[in-house]
């Protein structure tokens, strides 16, 4: 078994663990709680999730798991006591605890070789972008301001790539991040009110599921930075990034069953909430 798949579904496992967590703020009734301390059990012993962290033999990973199961026991406890509130907690508790475990049974090797993929990912993506923005550049004659912009984007590419040739992939993903938002807002900017149209084919739908997750995750931190001087704006917006949370941790459960086509249009619906977020804040952006 390769090593990239076993990191893929570790990773989908941590979204499928965010989603039932995401319940976290809700008092259950018995029957939620029945259903919970059925689905949590089986989080713990029979998920892939429990053997991922099997097949780590990691020490570590098996403590934080064991901590889970203690968790889960004292749920138990509690709603046969009565206490749904704390029991309630306890399962989340358990849950929260078994995402530490994924990640301590992840190996250090196949995050760094995850690090490195997600950046050569987002490199290709500031490529596309920057081929779009050269091309709308043009069209739109906008002459020396453009190539400026041009200009811009291409040396935080070249000082992110000499970072990651220095293996400070870290610093290097921040580089490309703001290379990423530099090339987004001019293109924004030289469209305008127009609308891009993306012409992209993907060997299939877990790939194209990728994809919008990367695009998630640019207007996420789109809503970041542009709204981080407008707090009053912020909060107006505030209950689209609630939405757009709810349906991402939605599309990454419906993930975790490869489920890929439902996952892009709730991924979709999440990202089309941030953009709506933003523009409330009076910042327009492409759709």
């Amino acid at each position: 078994m390769s090593r990239a798949p076993i990191l893929f579904r570790a990773t989908c496992t941590l979204g499928f663990l965010l989603a039932i967590a995401a319940y976290a703020q809700i008092v259950p009734d018995r029957a939620q709680l029945e259903r919970r301390k059925v689905s949590v059990e089986k989080l713990i012993e029979h998920s892939s999730a429990a053997k991922q962290i099997d097949a780590s033999g990691s020490n570590a990973a098996q403590a934080t798991r064991e901590k889970a199961r203690a968790a889960h026991r004292a749920a138990v406890q509690a709603a046969d006591a009565g206490d749904f509130a704390r029991a309630g907690q306890l399962f989340d508790e358990a849950t929260r605890t078994m995402v530490q475990a994924v990640r301590e049974a992840a190996p250090e090797q196949l995050v760094a070789q995850k690090a490195r993929r997600d950046y050569d990912a987002r490199l290709e993506s500031v490529k596309a972008l920057l081929a779009a923005q050269k091309r709308i550049s043009a069209e739109k004659s906008t002459g020396a301001p453009g190539e400026v912009i041009t200009a811009k984007i291409e040396n935080l590419m070249a000082q992110a790539n000499q970072l990651a040739a220095e293996n400070n992939l870290a610093r290097a993903r921040g580089v490309l991040d703001e290379a990423y938002l530099t090339v987004r807002g001019a293109i924004g900017g030289m469209r305008e009110g127009d609308t891009l149209v993306r012409s992209l084919h993907f060997a299939n739908k877990e790939e194209e599921y990728h994809y919008e997750v990367d695009r998630n995750d640019t207007h996420r931190m789109l809503v970041t930075v542009l709204l981080s001087d407008k707090p009053a704006a912020s909060a107006g917006v505030q209950p689209l990034v609630q939405r757009a949370a709810q349906l991402r941790l939605q599309a990454e459960a419906a993930a975790t069953r490869s489920e890929f086509s439902a996952a892009i249009e709730i991924l979709e619906e999440s990202t089309r909430e941030l953009v709506r977020a933003i523009r409330g804040a009076g910042v327009y952006i492409p759709g």
